[in-house]
């Protein structure tokens, strides 16, 4: 409970300084996180100044989000991030708040209806977050869903959590369990793979992890110079192949599916280069990935794919093969 409610209050924080030239005020800022953690989660243990600097340094850990006081303005703010960054965590954050708020609070199913597809799983976003903090290896049983579902074991130095598409996901670097050494005091080069170690930037969905454990006794050495935007930025959810090429995607809807595709964009790359009353057309800059290509299926209804080719020829196969899976069958037959 400890550790949620440390969740909570820094979901609070930067919910509450997330806007551009914002200076809070210490009080106001003590005031609102207590008066919120007790209307919204029952806390009535209070709050005080020294555990929300202790949550700052938290946030800083986690999120490279460096909140300072100004003197000046006599608030506390956000410090050199750009508002992209804030958005991005403070979603991730608002959106633990949010279902620990409907979870915990029965009135407020009343008026929040939740997403009842909820992705379940069975280790806890505490324990990895104080593990990425501290920067503990951890330890779990993981299913391999594309081998058979076949489980391992594996041991991973935990970087970043990422939600996708309603799911969540470890992102840490693959320590091999016959060469331990490796994961420990690596320095590790930019980008995905340490050549030096072998060791391989990964992502593991935590509803197919069971068996968590933190190594509280031991530490590994952080790799401070991943680009997290970069690294998903050209992708669309969490597969993300680097040999992939990126490729120009422009694809064609009616006005009704253009609408909604314009209202949630699928990817941050997305251009509207034609609109008239009856269509739109959409440019992307992306890697096609199996994810991206089922996301465009879902507005099969009028989806039409102007280039590239290749990508045209894997829509009209899909297609054909559904057409075959879902013929009609023919009158007195059975299915």
């Amino acid at each position: 409970m400890a550790k949620d409610n440390q969740i909570r209050r820094m979901a609070l924080v930067i919910n509450k300084l997330n806007v551009p030239g914002r200076y809070v005020a210490t009080q106001d800022l003590v005031d609102y996180v207590e008066h919120a953690m007790r209307e919204r989660f029952s806390d009535t243990a209070g709050v005080e100044l020294r555990t929300l600097q202790r949550d700052f340094k938290t946030i800083e850990a986690l999120f490279g989000l460096v909140i300072r006081f100004s003197r000046r303005h006599g608030g506390y703010y956000i410090a050199g991030q750009e508002e992209n960054s804030i958005v991005d965590y403070t979603a991730l954050l608002l959106n633990f708040e949010l279902l620990s708020a409907i979870d915990a609070d029965s009135t407020v199913q009343k008026y929040v209806l939740a997403e009842h597809r909820r992705s379940e799983f069975r280790v806890g976003i505490s324990e990895l977050l104080e593990a990425i903090r501290l920067r503990h290896p951890v330890e779990f049983d993981y299913v391999m869903v594309r081998h058979g579902n076949t489980v391992v074991h594996k041991r991973i130095n935990p970087h970043f959590l990422k939600e996708s598409q309603g799911r969540w996901y470890l992102i840490g670097y693959d320590v091999p369990l016959d060469n331990l050494d490796a994961g420990r005091e690596t320095r590790y080069p930019s980008g995905r793979e340490s050549a030096s170690s072998g060791l391989r930037l990964k992502t593991f969905g935590l509803d197919r992890m069971s068996g968590l454990q933190m190594l509280e006794q031991e530490k590994f050495r952080r790799n401070e110079e991943i680009d997290i935007p970069a690294l998903f930025r050209e992708c669309y959810g969490i597969w993300n192949n680097p040999d992939d090429p990126v490729e120009e995607v422009v694809v064609k809807y009616d006005a009704l599916d253009g609408a909604f595709v314009k209202s949630l964009p699928l990817h941050p790359s997305q251009e509207i280069v034609e609109e008239t009353a009856d269509y739109v057309v959409v440019r992307f800059r992306i890697r096609i990935t199996n994810d991206f290509v089922m996301a465009l299926l879902s507005r099969s209804r009028s989806l039409e794919v102007l280039k590239p080719l290749s990508l045209r020829e894997r829509v009209y196969k899909v297609y054909l093969d559904a057409v075959e899976r879902n013929r009609p069958a023919e009158s007195g037959s059975s299915v």
